[in-house]
């Protein structure tokens, strides 16, 4: 069977992936901006539409959504990537990785080495980019995310503790970060170094999952 859904080759056809609904909260426009794209004057459209809307409905309605849904709006810094717009931004060190290595990450319309379905949006959750500014662990959001959502990737930066948020097929459940204490803290297949009730303890004083209940 053949794509439902072409590449948009017209303005009014960009419109319509746009108005895609993805989630309870997100349509596909939400995640297209790209400040690569923007900034350069490159096309930010997937080429498999069908596959970039399948990966982002999961990213979207397994992982956001919840997110939105306890902590209130979050801020979107950067989701889908064109092949050409992450191409771009590895070869001019704008903090990209390689093609591959973005396949089913920041390229939603490219299935991983693997064959995995995957889609990642680098996010700040406003709640808790005060309190780590503060000085609050990052490791307390991870862990809350650990434990309450079907993530595969968690990767933290310094400014404000934003986060690549992977969500793919058979998740790797992995968690690493830029920000001290560096490198990997969680490994596909590992168990968490703290226990339960420790990573209970981190995030207490997190607002009730799902506890927003919009109309």
């Amino acid at each position: 069977m053949g794509q439902l859904m072409r590449k948009p080759a017209t303005f009014a056809a960009l419109e319509k992936l746009g108005r895609v609904r993805l989630s309870k909260h997100f349509v596909f426009r939400d995640f297209l901006h790209s400040e690569i794209a923007s900034f350069h004057g490159i096309a930010n459209i997937p080429d498999d539409p069908d596959l970039a809307i399948a990966a982002g409905t999961r990213l979207a309605t397994d992982l956001i959504d919840p997110l939105v849904e306890t902590f209130g709006p979050i801020t979107i810094r950067s989701a889908y990537r064109a092949p050409a717009v992450n191409a771009f931004g590895n070869a001019h060190g704008l903090n990209c990785a390689r093609n591959e290595a973005s396949h089913a990450n920041h390229i939603w319309d490219r299935r991983d080495a693997q064959g995995r379905m995957g889609a990642c949006a680098c996010i700040q959750i406003p709640w808790f980019a005060d309190q780590y500014e503060r000085g609050r662990d990052w490791r307390d959001l991870a862990w809350w995310i650990h434990d309450h959502l079907p993530y595969s990737e968690q990767f933290y930066f310094p400014i404000r503790a934003a986060l690549n948020l992977t969500w793919r097929e058979d998740p790797d459940r992995r968690i690493a970060s830029y920000i001290a204490p560096r490198g990997v803290l969680l490994r596909r297949g590992e168990e968490p170094a703290e226990t339960s009730a420790r990573r209970r303890a981190r995030h207490t004083d997190f607002p009730p999952f799902r506890g927003i209940r919009y109309p």
